[in-house]
């Protein structure tokens, strides 16, 4: 436990000075920073080589935080998600209170409510929203297990979280659905 703590602590010393951290999620390892600093975010984009046009996830803790961050949300997507036994990002409209590089263009942002106890807690003892984009370069495949996160993201993040380094079982990413205006899912990735 002491390690899950310190891991908490270290974190979030390094996220309220804009840095980046690498992090185990509810599914793959991420690469993340404050969700709410433009400067945090462009250093993901830079490490990752990715293009800013591909905007990505963020993570909250509980569903009240939503409204916090979408200027219209239709909470029936909440039922929705209850029904749901993987862990599922939703595209919501009207982004508001992020950095600028972490909502799409047409004012869209990919949340994911977490069930991971590491990032619940984190997220809660930040209070803002956390950016969780996959451990790898652009282009390159999803690393299914810490150990096969390439030594150049590691070295790219100012923190590497010490708890889960040891799981073994393969990761896979979040479902990523659009609620769509008459309050149906359209799925993007199964």
């Amino acid at each position: 436990m002491s390690d899950f703590l310190n891991d908490i602590e270290n974190c979030l010393e390094v996220l309220h000075k804009g840095g980046t951290i690498l992090y185990p999620t509810d599914t793959i390892w991420g690469i993340g920073c404050d969700a709410t600093n433009e400067d945090a975010v462009a250093k993901i984009y830079e490490l990752k080589k990715r293009a800013e046009e591909k905007s990505m996830i963020i993570l909250l803790a509980t569903k009240k935080d939503i409204i916090q961050y979408i200027t219209q949300p239709d909470l029936s997507v909440l039922d929705y998600l209850n029904t749901t036994t993987k862990p599922t990002t939703v595209i919501y409209d009207g982004a508001t209170g992020l950095a600028e590089n972490v909502i799409n263009k047409d004012g869209t942002v990919a949340i994911r409510l977490t069930n991971d106890t590491f990032c619940k807690h984190l997220i809660k003892r930040f209070k803002k929203p956390i950016v969780s984009t996959s451990a790898n370069a652009s282009g390159y495949p999803t690393p299914a297990i810490f150990s096969e996160i390439s030594n150049e993201i590691k070295k790219g993040v100012d923190y590497i979280v010490q708890h889960r380094q040891d799981d073994v079982k393969i990761a896979t990413p979040s479902s990523i659905i659009r609620w769509s205006k008459n309050g149906t899912p359209v799925i993007i990735r199964p």
